[in-house]
């Protein structure tokens, strides 16, 4: 660590944060998961006899949390989540490459 240059340093830098912003996004995750499962576990054990589970205040916790979450996901992995930024490419190569092996000539 004490031998890098200047660039270098600079791209450890950039690449710990995107690790620690990775990380924290993933504790948002399972925090959420868990209190919400928590919570809407005991609005179900303390149903009184007639009251409805399926309704807007059961869920309403994890409705607005979720949106939270999913701006927290946008602002770590941008709006490309799941497809990735070059994805059409990666994908075209790969079928490409697939044809390739698979040819009986």
């Amino acid at each position: 660590m004490e031998n890098l240059t200047e660039i270098e340093r600079q791209k450890f830098e950039r690449a710990s944060k995107r690790v620690k912003a990775i990380a924290g996004f993933y504790k948002h995750l399972m925090s959420y998961i868990l209190v919400n499962l928590f919570l809407i576990s005991m609005k179900y054990f303390q149903l009184e006899a007639g009251e409805t589970f399926l309704k807007f205040s059961t869920f309403s916790v994890a409705f607005f949390w979720g949106i939270g979450l999913a701006f927290h996901a946008v602002s770590v992995f941008g709006t490309n989540v799941f497809l990735g930024q070059d994805w059409e490419e990666k994908k075209i190569n790969e079928l490409m490459n697939k044809k390739q092996e698979n040819k009986w000539e």
